[in-house]
C-alpha cells in the first residue's frame, strides 16, 4: 500500500484515506476528490461481467423515472432536434430513447456496449453521463475528451453521487460497487469547471450540468 498517489483529475498528491474490504482510497488534497487504488479496481472482463447484471431496461418505468431529471434538463435548454451524444451508455440507455422519444437526435457510445468510436469525432449540443463518470479511471483525460466534443453553448449533464463534508464514507453504499473507482466533491467539480473552461457548473444533488 503506498501513502500517497498522484489524484486522477488534477494531479495533486492524493493520500491514503482507508482500507475497506481489501480495497484502498486515496483522497486529494487539492479537489478533495477520492479513487481507489489502481491495483485494486476490476480488470475489463471483470468490470463487463458486472455491467452485464445491471438492470437498465429503457421500458422500466422506475428506470425512466431515475433519469427523468437528466432529459428534464436537456428539454428545458434544448429545442427538439438538437443533437447529442450518450456517452457510457450501457445496454440499456433510457435517457437517449427518452430523448429521442422527443425529437432529439442522440447518439450512444461505451466502450463495451456500443464500442464505435465514430461519434468521438463529431460536434455535439449536449452530452449526456448517466451514472458514468464514478466509472472513469482516467477522468482527467475522459473530461478532456468530452468538452472537445461539444459545440458553443453545449452542456455536459451527468448524473452521480457527490461527495459531501459530513459524508461518513466507510458507511457509503454508492462506494460498495466495485466498478465506481472515482468520487467528486464540489471542488472536484469547481476544477473541472475551470480546467476545461466550462463557463457554469450547477450541482442539483445527483444532477450536474457543465455549460460551455
Amino acid at each position: 500500500m503506498l501513502k500517497e498517489v498522484k489524484c486522477a483529475l488534477c494531479r495533486s498528491i492524493a493520500k491514503h484515506y482507508m482500507c475497506f474490504r481489501d480495497k484502498n482510497y486515496y483522497r486529494c488534497a487539492n479537489c478533495h476528490s477520492v479513487m481507489m487504488a489502481y491495483e485494486d479496481q476490476l480488470d475489463a472482463e471483470m468490470e463487463k461481467e458486472r455491467y452485464d447484471q445491471h438492470n437498465n431496461d429503457p421500458a422500466d418505468s422506475g428506470y425512466r423515472c431515475f433519469v427523468s431529471p437528466l432529459v428534464k434538463i436537456i428539454t428545458n435548454k434544448y429545442a427538439s432536434g438538437a443533437k447529442g451524444l450518450d456517452y457510457g451508455a450501457g445496454p440499456g440507455p433510457a435517457a437517449a430513447v427518452m430523448l429521442g422519444e422527443k425529437g432529439y437526435d442522440v447518439e450512444l457510445y461505451d466502450p463495451y456496449y456500443h464500442p464505435d468510436r465514430a461519434p468521438l469525432i463529431k460536434k455535439y449540443d449536449f452530452i449526456i453521463c448517466s451514472e458514468v463518470i464514478e466509472h472513469f479511471r482516467d477522468p482527467a483525460k475522459e473530461f478532456s475528451l468530452l468538452r472537445s466534443l461539444l459545440l458553443p453553448q453545449g452542456s455536459l449533464v451527468c448524473l452521480t453521487e457527490v461527495l459531501t463534508d459530513d459524508l461518513d464514507f466507510k458507511q457509503w453504499y454508492y462506494k460498495n460497487d466495485p466498478t465506481h473507482v472515482f468520487f467528486y466533491h464540489k471542488h472536484s467539480l469547481l476544477y473541472i469547471k475551470n480546467e476545461y473552461d466550462f463557463s457554469n457548473l450547477t450541482i442539483d444533488k445527483r444532477l450536474i450540468c457543465f455549460d460551455v
